[in-house]
């Protein structure tokens, strides 16, 4: 396998020594080797990979040194304006490398949602111009990348490296931080689950809490009738606020994360100026990307009652605790949205935590027959 060490001081060599992206379960092991040796001013995990494209090119401007950028495949949607409009050699000709998961690598099992993105990745990489090698853990990487960011310092350009499952080595890193909240995820949502009413239409955000729902729901013996969101990170809260939209009679219920929230918070104001008086938005904190490695976000450094008020919501509500949700829930309920909700988690989960069992297409038809589309 490759050590991150290495991998690291190779593109040392070519003058990249700052980081940015979303972080990846299969750069899990490179990612904990950064955030762990290089300090806060060469190592940025941000919102979405927009987002990290456009730092990445501010470097550049800045400093006249190129920087990496790491994302999972399906970011790569998020970075295609900023790498097609900003950083083309038809534009700015601006250079940074982007090393990215492949998730869904055709010939590779992997979740439903990341089949299609697999299969195109290739193409899409083709079709924005941008020169690429694939790396796996056999893989020579002085020799593999030489040539690559040769080509990305003479050209000025973007170039990028797919990454395949189980490339990098694990690192030697710290102990981890322990959590300021005891509460578990699983737990938060068991408690919701028993204060939710039948009727009330929910919508689980992608990761380890769309699993969960979908496990207790089978533990409690009820319908698997929540929309697991299981792609498309960051878009939760959008999707809760069109079904809010469309039936107005029912309570509509996003249960975001906070990376997810992150991720596209530009939605919190439009839903706040959109009065969705149905949406209640629960976001679990837990201050981390766990499903993808459990490394750390901005969450627990910004006002979250401040945030969603200037954004229009019409209440805001915290909990940290399973008796304080229950409470909470019976005077939440009272208010006309949207509602903002914040529940202030532990990082953690079960070993043995499964994934749903139903497809996709069994979800959403399941989905709209209870919200009463036929």
């Amino acid at each position: 396998m490759i050590s991150p060490k290495g991998f690291c001081d190779q593109l040392t060599k070519f003058g990249i020594e700052f980081y940015c992206g979303v972080p990846d379960s299969l750069l899990k092991n490179l990612c904990a080797y950064i955030d762990e040796n290089l300090s806060k001013q060469q190592h940025i995990i941000t919102a979405n990979e927009g987002n990290a494209v456009g730092l990445a090119m501010g470097r550049y401007l800045g400093s006249g040194t190129p920087a990496a950028v790491y994302m999972q495949n399906s970011g790569i949607g998020n970075a295609v304006n900023p790498l097609a409009s900003l950083v083309d050699p038809a534009v700015y000709s601006v250079p940074m490398l982007l090393i990215i998961g492949w998730r869904g690598e055709p010939g590779v099992s992997d979740e439903p949602q990341h089949v299609k993105q697999g299969r195109v990745t290739e193409q899409q990489l083709e079709i924005l111009g941008i020169p690429y090698v694939i790396i796996d853990s056999q893989s020579e990487i002085d020799s593999v990348l030489a040539g690559l960011l040769e080509q990305m310092t003479n050209e000025s350009r973007a170039v990028a490296i797919l990454v395949r499952k189980n490339t990098f080595s694990k690192p030697n890193t710290g102990e981890t931080k322990p959590s300021l909240y005891q509460l578990k995820r699983e737990d938060a949502l068991t408690s919701l689950l028993k204060v939710f009413d039948a009727n009330d239409v929910v919508i689980s955000t992608t990761g380890k809490t769309s699993r969960e729902v979908f496990e207790l729901r089978k533990k409690r013996n009820e319908p698997a009738s929540d929309f697991l969101t299981v792609g498309g990170m960051g878009h939760t809260s959008s999707i809760a606020m069109g079904v809010a939209l469309s039936a107005p009679e029912k309570r509509v219920i996003a249960i975001d994360g906070d990376g997810s929230m992150l991720m596209h918070m530009g939605a919190l104001p439009i839903i706040g100026q959109h009065c969705s008086s149905n949406l209640v938005h629960i976001v679990l904190n837990n201050q981390s990307h766990e499903s993808v490695g459990g490394q750390p976000t901005v969450a627990g450094e910004i006002d979250m009652e401040m945030m969603a008020k200037a954004s229009g919501y019409k209440a805001y509500y915290c909990a940290s605790d399973e008796s304080s949700i229950a409470s909470i829930w019976s005077s939440l309920v009272f208010n006309s949205g949207p509602v903002f909700f914040e529940i202030r988690i532990a990082q953690g989960a079960r070993d043995d935590l499964g994934r749903p069992t139903s497809s996709p297409l069994e979800n959403k038809n399941t989905f709209m027959q209870h919200v009463g589309i036929e």
